[in-house]
């Protein structure tokens, strides 16, 4: 019996033999293929249009660098409809997922997009947004022409019924037709998705800012709009604050398998450093394990950007902390991980790299049938991708094993990261780990929400309100 969810590549190559010249019959001289033969299931189902009977087509498939899906395309052969969307085969994730694309050239269009019928997609230049609604499977080319035929399909009603309306849009369609034509370049996009089941495919030649993806706590709206319960936890101090070294525990969802499970809180500090909260969800039922980190603490007023040279097995034992905000680069190894991207990971620099590299495993190469790694790698990965992501992974498992010096660059505009230092006296500096402090740039500060940020002066701005409204 073939697996339920082979790759698209695997599900023709299963088709394509047993067809042997009879014109798709499966060799069956006309007949029906048996039930575990049959790779596109058909379902005789109602037209929502013509109210006769049509047909629903399932593809049970994977997505490589993503997860397992359900394809389904319906059509009525009584008045023509047609429809078709995707959805998700698994569970609901942990987090929430948000990828963000910059498109700077025409190959950029045919980056594979998955959008869950949970997700939001929004191209940021054109200021236009899709609410949550169908899945689909396609590229950034194919979602932004299916905005912009939208958008004209009812331009004719509106010309004579809201002529500025009317006028607004024809300039968003011709925006949008500069974008499709690529005279519109550099442009972004993003997919907001609070199930964490929608993606955008990355390409090993990325550079930093280029592709980012970046994972978040939902909110209670969102969890209540998914009908998951709400992970609100109690038992804090009167003053509603954390009590340090106290273990909390709250009640939580496995994204693994639905089942309840618990998260467990701890803030901690750490020698040297500031105070940390550990956070740890583990099920009991499947296995599913996850670990975060968040520093605490005042915002400091200038970055941080630290060097660490990795020299043999003494260095890859360092504790490093990397927080959420942070960049970490690897000149050596031609790896660049954006901030968001890993979370936050309090471990070793080898654990941290271990960390990298499986994520990465997982994404560009699909788990076999027995829950392995397969080496070939998805369907839609040419011979010469493969070889680079190939000899990508082998530099990875060299600096791993304490093969082959590198560096490590982590640039933290919170300053909320930290290194283990080595020397003799920690007061002292480190000779392998170089610390810069440097001014966050404008771009920075608005991304962490410190540009209309206000912690002094309350009352001089109170008494200027108070007079200026005095004086009208």
């Amino acid at each position: 019996m073939p697996e339920l969810f082979d790759t698209i590549g695997q599900k023709a190559e299963q088709v394509a033999p047993a067809t042997n010249g009879t014109n798709g019959t499966n060799g069956t001289n006309g007949l029906e293929p048996d039930d575990d033969e049959r790779v596109v299931e058909e379902i005789e189902s109602l037209c929502m249009n013509c109210h006769e009977n049509g047909t629903t087509r399932l593809l049970l498939t994977k997505i490589p660098y993503f997860r397992e899906v359900i394809i389904m395309s319906f059509s009525c052969d009584k008045c023509g409809f047609q429809n078709n969307e995707i959805q998700p085969a698994g569970t609901f994730q942990l987090k929430g997922a948000h990828y963000e694309l910059r498109l700077t050239a025409m190959p950029d269009f045919e980056r594979q997009v998955v959008k869950s019928d949970t997700a939001t997609v929004k191209f940021i230049e054109l200021d236009v947004e899709v609410p949550a609604g169908r899945g689909q499977l396609t590229n950034v080319e194919g979602l932004l022409m299916s905005i912009v035929d939208d958008l004209e399909s009812g331009q004719e009603a509106r010309k004579e019924q809201a002529p500025e309306v009317h006028a607004k849009i024809e300039e968003i369609i011709t925006r949008g037709r500069a974008m499709l034509a690529g005279d519109a370049f550099p442009f972004r996009m993003y997919i907001d998705d609070p199930a964490g089941n929608s993606f955008i495919a990355p390409d090993p030649r990325d550079g930093v800012g280029k592709w980012e993806k970046r994972e978040y706590l939902r909110s209670p709206e969102q969890n209540e709009a998914l009908g998951l319960a709400d992970t609100v936890t109690t038992g804090l101090d009167d003053s509603g604050n954390i009590i340090p070294d106290q273990v909390y525990q709250f009640p939580a969802s496995c994204p693994g398998c639905m089942h309840p499970c618990t998260t467990n809180m701890k803030m901690v500090d750490i020698p040297h450093f500031r105070q940390v909260v550990l956070m740890n969800t583990t099920c009991d039922d499947c296995g599913y394990k996850s670990n975060d980190v968040k520093t605490g603490g005042e915002i400091p007023e200038n970055g941080r950007k630290m060097t660490i040279k990795v020299k043999g097995a003494i260095d890859l034992a360092r504790d490093i902390l990397k927080s959420e905000s942070c960049a970490l680069e690897c000149p050596e190894l031609s790896l660049s991980v954006n901030p968001g991207t890993l979370g936050g990971r309090f471990t070793t620099v080898e654990g941290l790299l271990t960390q990298v590299r499986d994520d990465l495993r997982s994404q560009i190469f699909e788990a076999d049938g027995s829950g392995g790694q397969s080496s070939e790698g998805g369907d839609s990965l040419s011979s010469q991708e493969r070889e680079r992501w190939n000899a990508f992974f082998d530099g990875l498992n060299q600096a791993i094993e304490g093969e082959k010096e590198f560096t490590i660059v982590l640039t933290d505009p919170l300053a909320s990261s930290y290194v283990q230092s080595l020397a003799d006296d920690p007061s002292q500096p480190d000779p392998q780990i170089t610390i810069e402090e440097y001014q966050r740039t404008a771009e920075e500060e608005e991304e962490l929400g410190l540009s209309d940020m206000k912690v002094e002066g309350y009352e001089e701005d109170a008494q200027e309100a108070g007079e200026n409204g005095g004086g009208n």
